[in-house]
Formats: structure tokens, C-alpha cells, sequence
């Protein structure tokens, strides 16, 4: 496909659903160029919440908000709920709003050269108390939140 038209990618992009889509954003830049079109997106929205929704979710011309972006809001929103969440997406954990993620709250993947618990001075030579066990916390309530949905999902089938 690297040598197709970006014209001919977008048309055999319309043929994937958001799963495939997401997935298909990850291969390569062009990929991830043409995959991030907002008539893809807004198409993919209108399939799976109507017309009706996309009017009033539709981004507002003065924003810079997409319709992947919205798209990823309002699954989120479906997932979640809207109320006030700490929810686990792979290794991370994010505090999610209404479907917006209000703030990144850290990864259970250790990074290299990061100690588990470290002291951090800012530049007013001010030391910031160590937040380890506060992170296992919300790390142990995210984890509480995931395995509590799934419990739920489960009794419903």
C-alpha cells in the first residue's frame, strides 16, 4: 500500500472498522497521516451513534478537536460511564471525566533508570515528598475499577 495514491488508502481505509482502523494508525507515518482523516472518523461516527449524536458532538469549526478524537471520547464515555473514573488502558492509568481524560496518573511498567520511590528537588530547592505509595494507591483503586466492570460484563452474560 506504500505505493498506492493516498486517495485509493483512504477508500480501503472506509472498510475498516475503528478497531482495525486504530490498529492500521500504528503501521507507519503515511498510515497514521490518512487513518487520522476526520471524514473517516466522522463517518465511523455516524455509524455506530447516528446522525443525530454526530450533529451534536460534531467538532466546532474555532476547535482544534477531531473526529477521532470525539469518536475516542464517546467510546470511552460507553465504556466508563460519565462520572468521575480511574481507568486502566493497557499498562497505564488515567482519572477520566465525562469520557475526557483529565489526567495521565502513571504506568505499572517500570521505565529504565527510574528507582521505584525518588525524592525530586525543584528548582527552588524545595523537596517534593516521595509519591510511591500514593501511585500503588490509585494503581490499587484502577485495578479495583477494571476487575469490578468485568465482574459486571460477566454477570450479564
Amino acid at each position: 500500500m506504500e505505493r498506492l495514491p493516498s486517495d485509493i488508502c483512504l477508500k480501503i481505509f472506509c472498510f475498516l472498522d475503528h478497531q482495525n482502523l486504530a490498529s492500521a494508525l500504528q503501521v507507519c507515518r503515511k498510515w497514521k497521516v490518512l487513518g487520522s482523516d476526520n471524514t473517516l472518523w466522522c463517518n465511523l461516527f455516524r455509524e455506530r451513534w447516528g446522525v443525530d449524536e454526530a450533529a451534536f458532538f460534531a467538532p466546532q469549526p474555532l476547535e482544534s478537536t477531531s473526529w477521532k478524537h470525539v469518536y475516542e471520547t464517546q467510546d470511552r464515555c460507553d465504556r466508563v460511564g460519565l462520572g468521575l473514573k480511574i481507568i486502566k488502558e493497557g499498562g497505564d492509568y488515567f482519572l477520566v471525566h465525562q469520557g475526557k481524560i483529565q489526567h495521565y496518573l502513571g504506568s505499572r511498567i517500570k521505565r529504565k533508570g527510574v528507582k521505584e520511590c525518588e525524592s525530586s528537588t525543584t528548582s527552588n530547592h524545595v523537596e517534593e515528598p516521595c509519591r510511591g505509595i500514593l501511585d500503588k494507591i490509585l494503581f490499587f483503586l484502577g485495578d479495583l475499577e477494571a476487575a469490578s466492570a468485568d465482574a459486571k460484563r460477566g454477570r450479564l452474560l
